[in-house]
């Protein structure tokens, strides 16, 4: 049976941590990455005859295999990975990591049993059914371990990876896709361990040629694997300095492209040492000589055909610095260069914690070009860990309003280059000073302060609801005869009651439900069809373009959220489902399994339902069908029984409670039964015999024996719970193993799946209620009290303290 894929992962990267040691995570991932190249090319090769890996004799991840618990181990695995090399001329490439280093590895035993555990970690890979397309074991681990590996590295170290949200809005609004021809070309002169072309390279579904350059060697041959590894082969990657020494060149100009993409170090001091030969890169201006911001982007305009389009990550000091940069930004965009600009969040990168945008050049009609496209997307993301992440919707926004120049307040518009070449803005970019995001202020009103009433302007700011649900607004507010002024017309605290009473709302309510239910209809049957050949990123694409397509013109939800309920869930459960239905089928993945507890892997899983006790208690995972979903649809009844009795026996703890609390205090009638402040059934036991053999007072040894019995009682009940919640784990184990596999899909595609995207859209209609009547709230409580209130109450006040001092005998 297949492990969850999330399961999987974070063992892998649990144990490689472990046996990292001292060493730093940047120096260490050359390691388990080549490992990963290793272990996949020999896979690859059993199964794939047209591989264009050669895997020689002596050369294969089963002959590190043979090694385990070898005293040479270290020096052997750098003699197989040679082999497996030169066999493919890729020396320098994946030998570059010593096996051997005493240094990096320790010494002796201590190298034999850290590299026996680590090729044991890597032997319970299978990538034999690998497809190369994203969507497989191995593009998945890849991606773990390289974000975790950049997540490690520091910040001077991670800049060998594009986060792959990023990354996806590059390629995205430079116009790859599945029209995309096999022969166009993409060029990333920046391209680190190739994270970024990948991604490119994955939205294009027909193929695209993939170049890039690389001036670090260790990250240059990381990048050459990792193009091995996805199924791009044939990927040219260059080595050296992109600005002193670029390598594609035709002549004497540099080699054009079609697309480019970057993620350069921002900010470079030396990025001209050594320059000889400027290829005319620098005809709109030459960069400052201790900024280079602005020489990778002049090299990748210079890189594009006449129609070629790319998208750079820069600091957002390119957007309004001076000097010579202000030259060469004035000089693009009285070109037509730069078709947009996007504002992304802080935080994002490994590299560094300053915020980016997106610079988006197209060649193609510049010199028509009477504007600029800005989009603020720097509030879109979530917390994870110490970095920030886009959502799939900050994500999907971006590149919508992007791509179908959607202007939207407070997020983008259309910027004219008049507006941007004003004596105002003098070609500054800054995109605050054209797009603003800042919060609404929330203005007081002291006339409403003064006499009362809500201002109209605020009810009025409500508009989108009151669109909605037209009446609702006459329900709640009625003029208070001033001009620009109402009242509610309910008391603040029933507000919540009469908006979810609305025939409007409940009619919204239910139509947005039959939305859900109409858009998860059509793909029930294809969901229900999931096998090995299924493609999942082409699966979840599928149902996330028609969720939003339907919710678009839905008022006040915002579509966007909408989709990031499908996709969060799909990150945190559902992928991990098609996984297992992929690799198992329906019927064994159903199956329940023992936990695994592993103390070498540090795995040890916490089990969905335990049967017994003791040793002797059996414990299983059920990863995609959970005991509660068995419950709920067949032992709904033993389940109340249960909590009915689980009540009882908690509603018993409560009656001891609440009597020692009473009794069993100084001078109580439980005094002599506590021993050091506490009390306790075998106490209790212990003093009723003492008390009848002293003959103590016959009020005490009532409360004994009222207490004793509560004790019982208790007892008695959690035995009650207890045996009913054992036959109903036993019932329940028995069920999965009459499940049909209609059974299965029925708990899982409704009551699982549906069931759970569903109710968190419907998380979403409640949030948008909860803002409504929050605000409602506000407004009511905020003007409730008038200037002729208030000094009301200072006279009752002041007459109550005056009345007080009477009574005192003062005057």
């Amino acid at each position: 049976m297949a492990l969850k894929k999330s399961d999987l992962y974070s063992s892998l990267w649990r144990s490689c941590d472990e046996l990292r040691g001292g060493m730093d995570a940047s120096q260490y991932k050359d390691y388990i990455l080549t490992l990963l190249f290793v272990k996949y090319v020999t896979d690859k090769a059993k199964t794939d005859p047209s591989s264009l890996i050669d895997v020689p004799t002596g050369g294969s991840f089963d002959d590190i295999l043979a090694l385990k618990g070898d005293k040479e181990i270290g020096d052997k695995i750098n003699v197989i990975i040679g082999a497996l090399a030169k066999a493919n001329e890729l020396e320098r490439v994946i030998d570059l990591a010593d096996f051997n280093d005493e240094e990096k590895l320790g010494k002796g035993k201590e190298m034999q049993d850290r590299l026996t555990k680590l090729v044991t970690i890597f032997a319970d890979l299978d990538f034999k059914g690998s497809r190369s397309e994203g969507d497989d074991l191995l593009g998945d681990a890849y991606e773990y371990l390289m974000r975790h590996f950049a997540t490690e590295s520091g910040k001077s170290k991670g800049q060998f990876y594009t986060p792959a949200e990023v990354s996806r809005i590059l390629a995205k609004v430079v116009g790859i896709g599945p029209h995309t021809r096999q022969d166009q070309t993409v060029y990333d002169p920046t391209c680190g361990s190739g994270s970024l072309l990948l991604k490119v390279a994955d939205e294009a579904p027909r193929g695209i040629s993939i170049y890039g350059q690389e001036k670090d060697n260790a990250t240059w041959a990381l990048s050459k694997m990792n193009m091995i590894l996805h199924g791009n082969e044939d990927a040219v990657i260059a080595k050296g300095d992109t600005i002193t020494s670029p390598q594609f060149i035709k002549g004497s100009e540099l080699r054009t492209f079609d697309f480019a993409v970057a993620n350069p170090p921002f900010s470079t001091k030396s990025w001209n040492s050594g320059l000889e030969n400027e290829f005319s890169r620098f005809e709109y201006g030459t960069p400052p000589e201790k900024n280079g911001d602005y020489a990778f982007l002049l090299h990748v305009l210079k890189s594009l055909k006449s129609t070629g389009k790319g998208a750079v990550i820069l600091p957002h000091g390119v957007l309004f610095r001076g000097g010579k940069e202000a030259v060469i930004r004035k000089r693009l965009l009285q070109h037509g260069f730069i078709k947009g600009i996007i504002g992304l969040p802080a935080n994002l990168f490994y590299g560094t914690g300053i915020p980016a945008c997106v610079v988006v050049l197209d060649k193609e009609n510049a010199s028509a070009r009477t504007g600029v496209f800005m989009i603020d997307a720097s509030k879109g993301f979530i917390k994870d860990g110490n970095k920030n992440r886009l959502r799939s919707q900050d994500l999907h926004k971006a590149v919508d309003v992007f791509n179908k120049q959607t202007e939207l307040p407070r997020y983008a518009r259309m910027v004219p280059l008049a507006e941007i070449a004003s004596s105002d803005n003098d070609f500054n970019l800054n995109i605050p000073r054209y797009v603003d995001s800042s919060e609404l202020e929330d203005i007081q009103d002291l006339h409403a302060h003064l006499h009362g009433g809500i201002p109209e302007r605020d009810i009025d700011a409500l508009g989108a609801y009151w669109d909605a649900f037209p009446s609702l607004r006459s329900n709640l507010f009625v003029p208070t005869g001033r001009d620009g002024y109402s009242q509610l017309t309910i008391d603040v605290a029933e507000v919540q009651q009469r908006v979810l009473a609305s025939s409007e709302f409940v009619k919204f309510a239910d139509q947005i439900y039959a939305q859900v239910a109409d858009w998860y209809a059509p793909h029930r049957p294809v969901l229900a069809a999931i096998d090995a050949d299924t493609k999942p990123s082409a699966l979840i694409k599928t149902l996330g373009d028609d969720l939003l397509a339907r919710f678009r013109t839905t008022p006040l939800l915002d579509e966007y959220a909408v989709y990031e309920q499908l996709m969060t869930y799909w990150h945190g459960v559902m992928h991990d489902d098609v996984f297992l239905i992929m690799n198992d089928g329906w019927q064994t993945a159903a199956a329940p399994r023992k936990t695994i507890e592993d103390k070498d892997r540090k795995i040890t899983e916490t089990p969905d339902l335990v049967v017994g006790s003791g040793r002797a208690a059996s414990k299983y995972k059920m990863d995609l069908v959970p005991p509660a979903l068995i419950i709920a649809r067949y032992f709904a009844a033993d389940q109340s029984t249960v909590d009915h009795l689980n009540a009882a026996a908690e509603e018993t703890a409560r009656g001891i409670e609440e009597y020692t609390e009473e009794h069993a205090v100084e001078d109580g009638l439980l005094e002599d039964a506590m021993d050091d402040g506490k009390i306790s059934k075998v106490l209790v036991a212990a003093r009723l015999k003492v008390a009848k053999r002293e003959e103590a007072t016959a009020s005490e040894i009532r409360a004994l024996q009222h207490l004793s019995g509560l004790y019982g009682d208790e007892a008695t009940a959690k035995k009650s719970a207890k045996d009913a919640q054992v036959a109903l784990d036993t019932k329940t184990l028995a069920k999965y193993g009459k499940l049909t596999e209609s059974d299965i899909q029925q708990l899982v595609l409704d009551d699982k799946w549906h069931a759970t995207v569903a109710a968190g859209i419907a998380g979403e209609l409640q949030k948008l209620t909860h803002n409504l009547v929050g605000r409602i709230k506000q407004l009511g409580e905020r003007y409730d009290s008038t200037l002729e209130d208030l000094e009301t109450e200072v006279d009752q006040l002041s007459t109550k303290f005056a009345a007080h001092l009477a009574d005192m005998g003062v005057k």
